[in-house]
């Protein structure tokens, strides 16, 4: 028979029903389980896998509503609240509530998760048996990740970042588990932990981990780009004194992108009939007819 500690999944025996709770047999010892966390038709004898944890007095007691991970293992907690003085607060899939904290979180508090995000992580007990949070480490990762196939490479996946640097984010796919590299060059926004983000795989690694990007398809940017030429025109009145012959510093400063970038954009333009150049200048075709 296993061990009774919190934290743990376990399989014990209900031996009676006492008033609204359940009298369980884990071991040697008698925990006791309120009749609301119990699995519907349960009866005197059964074996039933059961959540160990602390209650508000700190007696342990159990629930058959079983967590995403418990000590030992690892899984996704989605985060319910980052505002609380005590850390993060998170649910495991259980009928529990458990705790990061904040000394896990980044430095920047911009970064933290919001709620709906979700952590990869395991649970930890302290000495009086109360349950906390820790992050997944690098070292554990190694472990747990899944090599991916030769044929994700160009395709999107949903993955959530477990390790900002500022170098870039390492990521954790869901549901695949594979793991993703993202380089700040590939960035247009540094991504908070936890957070779902559509990344296109842009490299497959000899150690079957993957280089993502969060930029889009080039002929996808080309698009993204034109708009906000288009959108700067119509805003102007449908000229700008900008063009072929303008200088990067300029294009940058005004449509935040690349010279080449607002080139390509300008060609896909010139080549729907949608903008006409003149003397240094950009118009809209349709405010020159």
């Amino acid at each position: 028979m296993e061990q009774a500690e919190s934290g743990r999944i376990v399989e014990a025996i209900a031996q009676r029903r006492e008033g609204s709770r359940w009298v369980l047999a884990c071991g040697e010892e008698e925990i006791h389980m309120n009749d609301s966390e119990a699995p519907e038709g349960l009866g005197e004898g059964d074996a039933v896998r059961v959540f160990l944890h602390p209650d508000r007095r700190g007696n342990l007691t159990a629930t058959s509503l079983l967590p995403r991970m418990e000590v030992g293992s690892y899984g996704w907690a989605e985060v319910i609240d980052t505002d609380g003085r005590d850390g993060i607060r998170t649910d495991i899939g259980s009928s529990v509530e458990v705790i990061v904290n904040p000394a896990d979180m980044p430095k920047i508090r911009g970064l933290w998760p919001k709620p709906g995000d979700r952590l990869y992580m395991t649970l930890r007990t302290d000495k009086g048996g109360n349950l906390f949070g820790r992050l997944v480490t690098e070292e554990r990762i190694m472990d747990e990740f899944v090599d991916a196939p030769a044929s994700i490479f160009n395709k999107n996946l949903k993955a959530r970042p477990y390790r900002l640097l500022p170098v870039g984010a390492f990521m954790l796919s869901e549901p695949e588990k594979y793991r993703v590299f993202v380089h700040h060059t590939e960035m247009k926004f540094e991504p908070r932990l936890g957070q779902e983000l559509d990344v296109r795989i842009i490299g497959v690694r000899d150690d079957g981990s993957l280089n993502g990007s969060l930029l889009p398809r080039k002929e996808e940017r080309i698009g993204d780009d034109a708009e906000t030429v288009l959108r700067y025109l119509n805003g102007a009145g449908g000229k700008m004194p900008f063009g072929d012959k303008s200088t990067p510093d300029e294009i940058e400063e005004m449509f935040g992108m690349s010279k080449a970038a607002f080139k390509r954009a300008l060609g896909k333009l010139f080549k729907e009939r949608r903008i006409i150049q003149e003397d240094g200048w950009t118009y809209l075709k349709e405010s020159r007819e």
